[in-house]
């Protein structure tokens, strides 16, 4: 049984806070975040994904270009695509964004309620989950080009032989770097190990 990821304890937390859902976007890089996630209503994403709304949200421009929060009516931003509006026909009508993080690495939150504005202390809570997440996500240290080749050749499939083979150095070599791969991906085996290093851009 695969352990529940703490990431997921903090959505739940984050969307307590928010009736009508929740979305965060960690560690943006190249316009695309590392992790993401929505709990917002399901008919609203579909939408949003469809006619690609993310590249186009005035809370989204926000949020990349200032750090802090703030509430939706609070920001000023043109958005030509009325977007907030027609976020207002499936509930979304009040709301806060987060930002945290530096320029290179951004993580984004938002909440959402049809009730009421969100509260200071409603907003300072939801902050403290995003920073929360953004550590919590923080790509590992960069790995040594030695750890890149093994990982890339055992994600080729090669079996410890032939990879160090393919390599010119020892099994024993290779068992080391492979495991060095692991400490720095915190991942408890080689196959987690690659896609690890996948989805955090390290092997193409």
């Amino acid at each position: 049984m695969h352990e529940r990821s703490p990431l997921l304890d903090l959505v739940d937390e984050l969307d307590t806070l928010a009736p009508k859902g929740c979305a965060v976007a960690l560690h943006i890089r190249f316009a695309s975040p590392l992790y993401k996630f929505s709990t917002y209503p399901e008919a609203w994403q579909t939408i949003y994904d469809e006619n690609a709304y993310g590249l186009r949200d005035p809370l989204v421009f926000w949020g990349v270009g200032v750090l802090g929060s703030a509430r939706w009516s609070e920001i000023a931003m043109p958005d030509p695509f009325d977007i907030l509006g027609k976020a207002k026909g499936h509930g979304l009508i009040y709301g806060a964004v987060g930002s945290f993080g530096k320029i290179t690495s951004r993580s984004l939150m938002g909440i959402a309620r049809d009730d009421r504005e969100c509260s200071d202390s409603e907003i300072a809570e939801a902050m403290r989950i995003l920073q929360r997440m953004h550590e919590l996500a923080a790509p590992p240290q960069e790995l040594t080009p030695a750890m890149l080749s093994a990982l890339i050749l055992m994600g080729q499939g090669y079996r410890h032989t032939a990879a160090a083979a393919e390599l010119g150095i020892s099994e024993s070599a290779l068992k080391a770097r492979l495991s060095s791969a692991r400490t720095r991906l915190d991942a408890r085996t080689t196959a987690e190990a690659v896609r690890k290093a996948r989805e955090y851009g390290f092997l193409s």
